[in-house]
């Protein structure tokens, strides 16, 4: 399965790799080593395309789950929330998910340049915040870019509702979601450095 907007640039490709066999299978071509050389380049696109593009599905996971598939970056308690952060590398699944149930308040642009994805500093990057109404009060997932992600991606938009694990958007060629939780209702379950998966792995959990 692929995620939404990959249809243009695998069509784009798999275009370019059919005309190349076919140019190259009628001996059209001039320079049959060129052709050759193209077709591999091409499908050596394809396929990192596809990969990239990729959007299996997942089994949801209890209690408030990952935004995002990659590194917890950090954990950090931050006044009256916790600001669970997960870097995404390029090789990840670059779909983001719904933590838990929610209802999309508002979607907010903010930010200026394209820093490491990882360093604090890139708290100041291009990103979207998502503001969430949810069953445990008012959470925000951050979508911040990086210095090759600069194009952030949304399913979604402002009234949208939608339950744990839904798709609400992605970033392209990885970077960095941030999930901010109310720290008197939640109790974070992952460290820096833990692997997460969109979806599936728990972040936190309600506290008692």
């Amino acid at each position: 399965m692929f995620a939404p907007g990959a249809g243009r640039p695998l069509g784009a490709v798999a275009a370019v790799l059919v005309l190349a066999a076919v140019l190259l299978g009628v001996g059209l071509v001039p320079d049959p080593v060129a052709a050759a050389v193209t077709l591999a380049l091409a499908a050596g696109v394809w396929a990192f395309f596809a990969v990239f593009f990729r959007d299996p599905e997942r089994t949801i996971g209890p209690g408030i789950v990952s935004a995002a598939d990659g590194r917890v970056r950090s954990v950090d308690r931050e006044g009256d929330r916790w600001r669970i952060s997960v870097f995404m590398n390029v090789t990840d699944v670059h779909v983001n998910r719904l933590p838990l149930d929610a209802a999309v308040e508002a979607i907010v642009d903010a930010g200026s340049g394209f820093r490491p994805a990882y360093r604090p500093e890139a708290d100041h990057n291009v990103r979207r915040a998502y503001s969430l109404s949810t069953p445990i009060g008012p959470v925000e997932v951050v979508q911040i870019t990086g210095i090759v992600a600069r194009r952030l991606v949304s399913f979604v938009r402002a009234g949208s509702a939608g339950h744990k694990g839904d798709r609400f958007g992605m970033i392209v060629l990885g970077s960095r979601v941030d999930v901010l939780l109310p720290a008197d209702r939640v109790t974070p379950v992952v460290r820096a450095g833990d692997r997460v998966l969109a979806g599936a792995t728990t972040i936190a959990r309600e506290s008692p």
